[in-house]
């Protein structure tokens, strides 16, 4: 986009002074990002809502506005705590909305926080403990927020019952032929269907509370400082409504595993211990007192879960011919999908040594 098109897009937004410069920012896959600075030294950052993944982007822009301020009205109450700096902040439309619309396009406008930065990838220990700080912190923070002020921008998003379905009918169509190229992958996934079901089920018995989650619970969703301390959680389109389990699993799922989302070399797939223990700890140090027994337990269900959930995703898409995520091979989707699936057996292997770890922390954070 030229200078001139996001200074039109702007003009729409109480931001101060005019556009100097604006750049493409960050490695964000969903929504187009930029960075701008104005004429007075301030910083923003645009983004473009792709409303074809999030359908109701009065919806989820109103979660937005409804979380960022429980956020806030909290750390106000906390010593030595800046919100300022701690949440994002969305800036007003002129019209005191929080986005505008342009040529059928969605955008909404961020002051831009200065001195922080993200990782990809947990390298130390140190960062997985503030990752799982970051997190837990969050968490606890909107563990007295009402679920129903904030909806669905993605329904079904973490319910295996729906991937698995999903599953199930590219199975039964085979549009892209591959049915006979998956037969131990569909026989590891059709033998572990009950015990996966396990976090929807305590929930629907009502034995854990449905609360407010990030639900992409990504590494690089934390914000650090200039000493890599956390700062403040990032991305927050899909906070919705879910259980804790999800997003202790969706963060377990990328921080543990020492290889890559897709490694083809499934046996070069271990566990890094060291790291899922200094998560563990920093989000436990966090939300321990808010969290139920029964939640405690479900942690490591949803340690399983996630990437189980994830590899049901891509085979799905694989089944149906690469139609969602992005590929770089033929059999990219299908070589996840085992990956995933690799890594499922060694948190099967692992589950009481990692369990053990999760009871004993939140023990000592608890006494």
């Amino acid at each position: 986009m030229t200078d001139t098109a996001i200074e039109e897009i702007l003009s729409g937004f109480k931001i101060q002074g005019t556009v100097s410069t604006a750049r493409p920012f960050g490695s964000g896959h969903i929504n187009d990002t930029y960075r701008v600075i104005t004429s007075t030294g301030s910083n923003y950052l645009l983004q473009k809502i792709n409303h074809f993944v999030f359908k109701d982007v009065r919806g989820l822009m109103n979660n937005i506005v409804n979380v960022t301020r429980h956020l806030k009205e909290k750390l106000k109450a906390i010593p030595g705590a800046d919100p300022e700096k701690e949440v994002l902040t969305l800036v007003e439309n002129n019209d005191g909305g929080y986005f505008i619309t342009e040529a059928g396009n969605y955008w909404r406008v961020f002051l831009f926080l200065n001195n922080t930065k993200s990782y990809d990838q947990v390298l130390t220990e140190k960062q997985a403990f503030e990752g799982g700080k970051a997190f837990g912190r969050f968490q606890a923070l909107l563990a007295d927020m009402d679920t129903g002020l904030v909806v669905d921008t993605i329904p079904n998003f973490h319910n295996i019952e729906y991937r698995l379905a999903n599953l199930d009918k590219a199975i039964a169509e085979d549009s892209a032929h591959r049915l006979n190229k998956v037969s131990p992958e569909i026989e590891f996934i059709n033998l572990r269907r009950v015990e996966m079901d396990d976090v929807l089920q305590l929930g629907r018995a009502g034995l854990i509370p449905e609360r407010i989650i990030h639900n992409d619970t990504k590494f690089n969703n934390v914000l650090l400082d200039e000493h890599d301390h956390a700062q403040c959680v990032i991305d927050l389109d899909t906070v919705m409504p879910g259980y804790v389990a999800y997003d202790f699993g969706d963060a377990v799922r990328t921080i543990i595993n020492n290889a890559p989302e897709d490694e083809p070399e499934i046996e070069l797939i271990r566990l890094n211990v060291p790291l899922f223990t200094a998560y563990v700890k920093g989000y436990l140090k966090q939300m321990a007192k808010f969290l139920t027994e029964t939640e405690v337990n479900s942690l490591i269900n949803g340690a399983l879960l996630l990437p189980y959930m994830q590899g049901v995703r891509f085979l799905t898409d694989y089944l149906n011919g690469d139609i969602y995520f992005k590929i770089h091979s033929p059999w990219h989707n299908l070589q996840r999908a085992k990956a995933q699936f690799q890594l499922v057996k060694k948190l099967e292997d692992a589950k009481e040594t990692l369990n053990n770890i999760i009871l004993k922390t939140w023990q000592h954070e608890i006494q």
